[in-house]
């Protein structure tokens, strides 16, 4: 029998169960109990960790994905669970649907994924399906709370809304010199988000992200 519990398991190798959602869920393998969603902690503990592991220094493609897939597969076989990503597909896991489902994560004011703890910082690196029952304490949608929502006016650009995201827009904000600041510390509406402050990322995990994600 195991000695750790899987939430126990994922917060040694710097990650967090950001929620739990049953085994109903579509592309959910057959036995499965929990359906764990899986992102990385704030601050220096995750990056510190994955910048030393061999897929940051290999020189192949995709250090993250590599790392992720590695250290969630072997989480999930020792739990004799699966394993599933965001890349998987087509068809591709509907992480959106089952963080919604969870209610554990919401669609903020500016359409990202909001979480009560790490704020628009939510990000997932996979999924356990796990056929073990997974518990995690009720939580409660920080933006109801939140009467300012400086994250509806913190983007230089007005690219997000609830509804729609300029991706042109945002695109040529970043190409330009003004766009060096969100290239550099992230997202502005990310930022703005109170709930998220104790999660906010190192400046050079945001560059690379933005490399990323701006290419």
């Amino acid at each position: 029998m195991p000695t750790i519990d899987p939430l126990g398991a994922l917060c040694a190798e710097g990650l967090l169960a950001l929620a739990v959602t049953g085994p109903d869920a579509d592309f959910c393998p057959p036995g499965t109990q929990s359906l764990v969603l899986v992102g990385p902690e704030g601050g220096t503990t995750w990056w510190s960790r994955v910048t030393a592991a061999p897929e940051w220094h290999d020189g192949a493609p995709d250090p993250l994905d590599r790392w992720s897939k590695r250290v969630l597969g072997a989480i999930a076989e020792r739990f004799g669970g699966t394993a599933l990503f965001p890349s998987d597909g087509p068809p591709w896991p509907p992480f959106f649907r089952w963080a919604l489902d969870s209610g554990r994560l919401w669609q903020s004011p500016v359409g990202m994924l909001v979480h009560h703890d790490c704020g628009l910082w939510a990000s997932f690196r996979g999924a356990l399906a796990l056929p073990l029952a997974v518990h995690l304490p009720p939580a409660e949608n920080p933006c109801d709370t939140c009467v300012d929502r400086p994250c509806t006016r913190a983007c230089p650009v007005a690219a997000l809304s609830a509804t729609a995201y300029d991706t042109a827009r945002c695109h040529a904000y970043l190409d330009s010199t003004a766009g060096r600041d969100c290239m550099t510390h992230g997202c502005a509406a990310r930022r703005a988000c109170p709930a998220g402050e104790s999660h906010a990322r190192l400046p050079e995990q945001s560059a690379y992200h933005m490399s990323r994600f701006h290419r």
